[in-house]
């Protein structure tokens, strides 16, 4: 048995001992195995350390029977127990603070892939919501077929989002607020198990563990942390998928946000992320490939070089081809580097770049960036 993880996960078990205590311990000591090792003289090798700190390391000791079963039982149900020093850890989950030492997955996606999308939003999704992610994740699976969709397995967006990456031929990971012994809601329970072919389950809870609303909450750290970006689709003006966005925003990652009429109530939440410029406005997936430089990768690549070079260049003046060159070879750039290669007046540039836009060669993105409209 491998004896690092089993001291991880008896870390994990010790009530009052938070994330970051665990991965300060861990990585003042450098390893779970000198962690137990000097379970009962924490003091003596870390004197800053408080007594009450001290007194839960000593601990250890009565959770090992039970991570010992753990350990098997995953052994025998196709569970991979993956703990924060391995290759398989989520590496973008492996830079917030507050990463689980120990990770239990099923299925067979690859947590490390190129790109990873969160999709959050409401658990009484209308029809709007619902055909936002069906175009959106449509579009997703046509341009960018590699992403890997996250999200919660639970009722509205969360289990509509896993089902249209599933129907478009998308991995999805379902992130669960319970063990992988059961799947909740029940009525799930046919989605999750088409996942574990196209995706998989994560969660930071060993099985038999009772749920609880706080573990809701908890477990949306996991579903930012994993991505580059987290999008929420529609959210009342509170809920979970806003505690989501606010992790997201924190780990320094991309948010991005559907908006609604300033009536709909399922709205709300997305549109006062986007006044609040708490998340970008998202209006297609073509915006959020742009956003994210990921076009490098998207089947439209070829038209950028071939149909705006070949085709258009000839309607442009010379003044609107400098700009169309210069930005043809830049996944985007801002208006003071256009400003500083071109040379042109400040008034002029804004002149041609809002002709341009007008004419839908150049879109304007966030952060005063600007790139070439495919």
């Amino acid at each position: 048995m491998n004896a690092e993880l089993l001291y991880m996960m008896a870390l994990t078990k010790i009530p009052k001992l938070n994330f970051c205590h665990q991965r300060q311990l861990l990585e003042l000591l450098g390893s779970a195995c000198a962690v137990y090792e000097n379970r009962n003289n924490i003091l003596d090798v870390i004197p800053e350390a408080s007594p009450a700190l001290g007194q839960q390391v000593a601990l250890m000791d009565s959770y090992l029977q039970r991570c010992e079963e753990e350990i098997h039982w995953a052994n025998s149900h196709r569970v991979e127990c993956i703990s924060i020093n391995d290759n398989h850890y989520p590496v973008r989950l492996k830079e917030c603070s507050d990463a689980p030492l120990v990770l239990y997955s099923m299925g067979n996606a690859n947590l490390n892939t190129r790109r990873i999308v969160s999709i959050v939003g409401t658990r009484k999704i209308t029809d709007y919501g619902r055909r936002l992610c069906e175009k959106f994740i449509a579009e997703l699976s046509e341009l960018c077929p590699d992403v890997l969709v996250v999200s919660g397995l639970a009722y509205g967006v969360d289990i509509y989002s896993h089902r249209q990456a599933l129907q478009n031929q998308l991995n999805t990971i379902g992130v669960l607020a319970h063990g992988l012994d059961q799947i909740y809601p029940t009525l799930h329970r046919q989605t999750a198990k088409e996942m574990l072919e196209h995706g998989g389950l994560l969660t930071e809870f060993m099985s038999q563990t009772t749920m609880s609303k706080r573990y809701f909450l908890q477990r949306n750290r996991i579903v930012a942390g994993c991505a580059d970006a987290t999008i929420v689709v529609e959210s009342a003006s509170h809920g979970g998928s806003l505690v989501t966005a606010e992790i997201a925003q924190g780990y320094g990652r991309e948010v991005f946000a559907f908006p609604g009429r300033i009536t709909d109530h399922n709205s709300a939440g997305c549109n006062t992320l986007i006044s609040t410029n708490a998340a970008a406005m998202l209006l297609s997936a073509e915006d959020f490939i742009y956003s994210m430089g990921w076009q490098e990768d998207v089947k439209l690549k070829k038209n950028l070089r071939d149909g705006i070079q070949q085709e258009l260049f000839p309607q442009f003046s010379d003044e609107e081809r400098l700009i169309v060159n210069l930005l043809s070879k830049q996944d985007k750039m801002q208006f003071n580097s256009i400003l500083l290669v071109t040379g042109l007046p400040i008034g002029k540039l804004s002149g041609l770049l809002f002709t341009l836009e007008m004419r839908g060669v150049v879109r304007m993105m966030p952060g005063g960036m600007y790139a070439l409209n495919m």
